[in-house]
This record gives structure tokens, sequence and C-alpha cells, in this order.
């Protein structure tokens, strides 16, 4: 057994992260049955590497540590090295960040993790240099460490092991919680406005993130309650991502932050589930707003997609590093020299005074291409001029080596980009866009599904991980916003399944909650149950917006019990910290009032369509059936038909239904009285 496992087993995987891995001097084994077996078998503690393919720091660290041959020596004879694509099992990287923020550590990638021959945790950090530097210890020191330890000190690594796993475990439900209510959200929506960087939008600080949860909260908190504060924050905030240089402003698409307080300089990484939740959010601000930037931003960065992020099978890509040869963000920046040659003098000298290119540069000696320097639109004859010239560098830029190129295939992320892409289709009268929603949706529903439960990952013919809950979830939320966009029964088929699965392999029924992983997920060490926000939703959160929209459609109050359930086992947790909670508590608003559209077809649709869109409806259940016959499609469309050849409006809120209108008039008046809550 020894003897074979002094070898790299990478190669026989299919992640590209871990591929990035397969030379590397290391004797990686991936996560699983295998490995762990291999390290009761020697005896020897497990290093657990969790990265990602665009993670800057995870090539740093591999470049630095994991293609030297004597750091590798020292890994391979005191280590059971694993490695793990953290977007592949995200529950196994929620786990082990879990454990490294309980011992007092900030958590962030790579992560580096030292376990026990049982999988358990008891030391660990992220990113490691070779050589002790940024008051961090050298690896091959800390590495030497820790063996040592592990074998010196069995009782201590034992008890710290015991402990973490423990406390991993642990949960706060059955304790006395807040109740979510009305006044509690208004308030909340007033306090998160006055954390907002009032110049240049964001949290206050760097580095700045989009963090959709919070500002979900916050714009639906700004419409229930009228609160313009908050309305203008999440406004400002989207403009400057907008024009900042965390935006593509030649190829469209959003990096995954900002390392600045000005939303200039980007993290370069392009993560699926970023540009998802941003198109969404932008869509359902820009109803309200009609900022015409908003529209703009979306319409490129869909054109990014399609143009670079559609994987084999028809669904989408995860993610394009931040790294090309070697260098963050080299792909992405210019010299002004470049600016010039490529576009001549009088061209260059117009553009370079739009987007803040200079001969010093605006960041480390490079231009980041920006238009903070003036954050509105200028004439349309501009704009076209403009738009010329970042087609021409486009092309220019096109002639560099490219960055890494992730093609795996995610339930969940693919989960978020369909839902935002089919309402963000019927929003802006783009069907192509639903076409592709459509298709991604159609891979994962066959593809990614055997014996009628979903796979987390597919790349190359092979599939990944059994489902997480951010899968079933995610996916929900796609099937149910497809069924709304089409009116095609077989979507509300498949959310009523896959939320049936995720409660029978998922609940725990004594928390009344959703754990992460299946009940017949093996190589797990804990269930983590969480609800807090991450960069992407929390599955709980999602679901409970689902189930909502499920009771609603389908007449089944069982969903609106699980939904209020899970609230409830969740009130402990939000009482302690109500901001890390932001993705529970904007669903808790579909929970208490569910709000439903319903447009027929007949004459003046499109006056009835224009007008549902003049303004925001966050959450609400939106069907323009057009000549859709509603009958048998779903119980709350039933007798919901035209009116004397008329287009015809059904508003309900919860069980209860307006008067149906036949005329725009009065319309946009009765939708803003319904989504504001009650006095």
């Amino acid at each position: 057994m020894a003897a074979e496992a002094g070898r790299n087993r990478l190669s026989e995987t299919t992640s590209p992260y871990l591929l990035q891995h397969k030379d590397n001097p290391v004797h990686w084994w991936p996560w699983g049955e295998d490995a762990l077996a291999e390290a009761k078998a020697t005896g020897k503690p497990i290093l657990l590497s969790i990265g990602y393919a665009a993670c800057h720091w995870c090539h740093v660290m591999a470049h630095e540590s994991f293609e030297n041959e004597d750091i590798a020596a020292v890994m391979n004879d005191l280590f059971v090295n694993i490695k793990v694509d953290r977007e592949e099992r995200p529950d196994i990287d929620a786990i082990y960040m879990g454990a490294l923020h309980l011992m007092g550590e900030q958590g962030g990638w790579p992560l580096t993790m030292f376990l026990d021959t049982d999988g358990r945790p008891f030391f660990g950090g992220t990113y490691f240099p070779p050589t002790a530097r940024y008051g961090r210890p050298g690896f091959t020191e800390v590495l030497k460490n820790i063996a040592r330890i592990y074998r010196d000190e069995p009782d201590r690594v034992r008890h710290n092991a015991q402990a973490i796993t423990e406390a991993l475990g642990q949960r706060t439900a059955g304790a006395s919680g807040i109740v979510i209510s009305d006044r509690l959200l208004a308030d909340l929506t007033q306090r998160m406005a006055g954390v907002i960087d009032p110049q240049h939008g964001g949290i206050q600080g760097a580095p700045k993130f989009p963090q959709w949860s919070f500002f979900w909260m916050l714009w639906r908190g700004a419409i229930r309650y009228g609160n313009t504060q908050s309305a203008t924050a999440v406004e400002k905030t989207l403009t400057h991502i907008c024009q900042g240089g965390i935006y593509d402003h030649l190829g469209g698409g959003f990096a995954r932050y900002s390392v600045d307080e000005r939303w200039l300089a980007p993290h370069f990484e392009k993560m699926l589930y970023d540009n998802a939740l941003l198109i969404d959010l932008m869509t359902e601000v820009w109803r309200e707003t009609k900022n015409p930037l908003f529209k703009l931003r979306i319409c490129e960065t869909v054109d990014w997609l399609e143009r670079e992020m559609i994987a084999d099978g028809g669904a989408f890509a995860a993610s394009l590093d931040a790294d090309s040869e070697g260098e963050e963000g080299k792909f992405y920046v210019w010299s002004r020299a470049e600016i010039y040659d490529a576009l001549g003098d009088e061209d260059a000298q117009f553009f370079s005074e739009v987007y803040d290119v200079s001969e010093g540069g605006n960041w480390e000696r490079h231009n980041i291409l920006n238009r903070l320097g003036s954050l509105g639109l200028m004439r349309d004859d501009e704009e076209k001029r403009l738009r010329v010239l970042r087609e021409t560098l486009l092309a220019r830029r096109a002639k560099r080596i490219r960055p890494g190129w992730d093609d795996k295939v995610l339930a969940d992320w693919n989960g978020l980009m369909i839902a935002a892409l089919s309402r963000a289709a019927v929003v802006f009268g783009q069907p192509e866009w639903l076409e592709r929603a459509e298709t991604a949706f159609a891979f994962i529903d066959t593809t990614m599904t055997v014996d009628h439960r979903l796979r987390h990952s597919w790349r190359a013919g092979k599939l990944g991980a059994a489902a997480t809950a951010s899968d079933y979830a995610n996916m929900t939320w796609a099937a149910l916003r497809l069924f709304q966009a089409t009116g095609k029964p077989r979507y509300l088929a498949d959310a009523e399944s896959w939320a049936d699965v995720l409660h029978a392999h998922y609940w725990l029924s004594d928390e009344g909650r959703y754990a992460a992983t299946a009940d017949d997920t093996g190589d797990v060490l804990v269930r983590l149950a969480g609800g807090t926000d991450d960069a992407v939703p929390n599955a709980n959160a999602i679901q409970v917006s689902n189930l909502a929209h499920l009771a609603v459609l389908t007449g089944n109050q069982t969903y609106a019990e699980q939904a209020m359930s899970v609230l409830e086992s969740f009130s402990p947790d939000i009482q302690k910290n109500l901001v890390a909670h932001t993705g529970l508590l904007a669903a808790s608003i579909d929970a208490m009032s569910p709000q439903q559209v319903v447009i027929t077809g007949g004459s003046g649709r499109e006056k009835m369509v224009a007008a549902l869109y003049e303004l925001s409806l966050p959450g609400a259940l939106e069907h323009v059936l057009g000549e859709v016959d509603a009958s048998g499609v779903a119980p709350a469309l039933e007798g919901k038909s035209s009116k004397d050849g008329a287009a015809t409006v059904f508003v309900c809120l919860g069980p209860q239904c307006s008067a149906p209108l036949t005329g725009p008039d009065g319309l946009i008046a009765l939708l803003k009285e319904q989504r504001r809550a009650r006095a």
C-alpha cells in the first residue's frame, strides 16, 4: 500500500483545479475513501489543501511550495496529502472552513488544514509562505512542527480534534429566539442603510464585495417600507460596481470583489454566481429606477456569458481565472502606450479621458479601465463611439494569453444563473435569454440527475459528488422562475419533485431546518446546517422563498409550514446576529406576504405587461400567460382567464386576490399598495 501510495493521483480526476496540481512532486490524493484509508493504514496525519481554479493565492502557494521538490519531500514523508476543489465539494470546504473559524482564524483560500486519521481537524490556516514572511511562519517549519506535535502530544491532538468536531455540530435550535416582524425588518433596513459607504456605495471600508444577500434584503426593505435612503444606497452601490474596475468594460462580466474601497481594483477572477446574482438584483432595481446603466451592463454581461461561459452540453461554466502568464490581472490591464497603439492618437485620447488611462497608471503602474470619474452615461453619439473603440480593444486583447477557464458545471451556480436569466428575459423582452436558460436547465435535469437525485458537478462526461442542499434549493428556484416565464407545467413539477427530495434527505426533523448534505452522504465529518450568508445565498434562505411560492402555486400548505419551521428554527441564531442572516430575513417576507400577479392573454396585454414591469416587485410570483390556457397548469392559476377577450390581471397577496382588472389604469397603484407592509 505504501509503495503504491507514493505517487500523485490527481491526473485521474476531471477538476480543472486538481489537474493544475497533477504534476506536483507532492503525492496528492483526491478526497475519498481511499485517501482516508491510507491515513489509517500509515498512521500519518492528513494535510488537507482546499482551493479552486480561479484562486490567485492558491496559485502562489502551489508555485512556491507544492512545486518545490524539497517542500514536497517533507509533505510526502510526514503526511497523507489530500487536495480538494472547494467548488466540487462545497460541503467538505464548509466543514473545514468552519473548523478554522472555531480556531479563531480568519478564513480564505487556499485553506490548509491538518486532520487526524479520522478526518477530524486539529490545526489549520490559509496561505503559508515557503519561508517565514508576512508575519506568517514558513510552510516547512509548520509541517515539521505539526508532525512533531501529532507524534509527541497525542492527547493534546485528540482533545483539540474532539472539541472542534463537537463544536462544529452544535446548534442553537430549541433556544428562545426573536420574532420576525415588519417592525423588526423595517428597523433593520434603516440600520443597514447606515453602514453603506456614502461616497462609493457598498459596505464601508475595503475590500468590497457585492454581497447579494445583504443588498437583496436592503432593496426588499426599501420597497416594503418605503425607505428611500435604503433604495438610494442600493442604486449607488450598483452604479459604482457597474462603472468601477470590478466590471470588465471590454468583455462584460463582473469580477469577484474589489480590493479597495472605490471598486477600482478587482480580484480579477470572474465567478458564475456573482454574475448571476448581480444580473438578478440589477434587473429588479432597473424596474423601479429605469437606470439605463443597469440595463446596458446586464445586456453586456449576458453577451459575455454566451461568448465565454457556455460549457459542453449547453450549461454554464464555473469561472475564469484571475491569473494569466503567472500574473494576476495581466490579461485585463493596459498601458497607455497599448491604448494609443491600438486606437490612434485622437480616439485614444478620448478613450483615455473616459476610462481613466494615464501614463503612470491608476493601479500599481497599470491601467484598470473604469468610469468612476463620471458615473453617468454620455450622449448617445459618444457612447456609440466608445462602443466601437471597446470592440477594437477587445479584439486586441483576444490575442493575449487567456486566463484559465474552469468549465465544470455546478448545479447550484447554474440554478442561480438560470433563475436570473429567466426573469431578465421577460423583463427586457429577450426570448433568446430564456432559451439559453432552458437549455442549461435541461442539461442539469437530464445529464446531472441519476435515479431522481441531482449530482453537484459534471465535467468531461463525469458526474461528481452527490448534490448539496444548495443544488436542490437553487435549481428549485430556477424551475419556479422558468415556470413563471413559460407557463410550462413540467417546471412546476420539477420544483415540487426537488423540494420533496430535499425534504426527504436533508431535513433535520428535530431541528426544523435543512442540512447541507444528504442523510446518505457518507464522507462528511458532520452534517452542517447553518443559515448564515456567504458569497452565495444560503440553501435554507432560498428554500424558504421556494416553499412559500410552492404553497401559493399548489395550494399545499405543508410547504408553508415547512418554510415557517425553518424561520423558527433559526430565530435564536438570527437574534444573535441579524446582519449575518439577511438572506433568511429577506425570505421571511415571502413567507409572511407572498405576492402573485397573473396577466392573461387578450387585447391590451402589452400595456398590462408594461405596467407590471414599471415597478419593482421583489420576490413576487409573476405569470404572463399570453395564449397559454391556465387550466390544469397549477391550482393557483385555475379560473384566471381573460374576460371578454381582453387581457386580465389578477393580483393576489397570500390567499386574498383583488377583483380582476381589464385595463392598466389602477394596476400600478394596486401593485404599490400590495407590495408595501400594512401599517
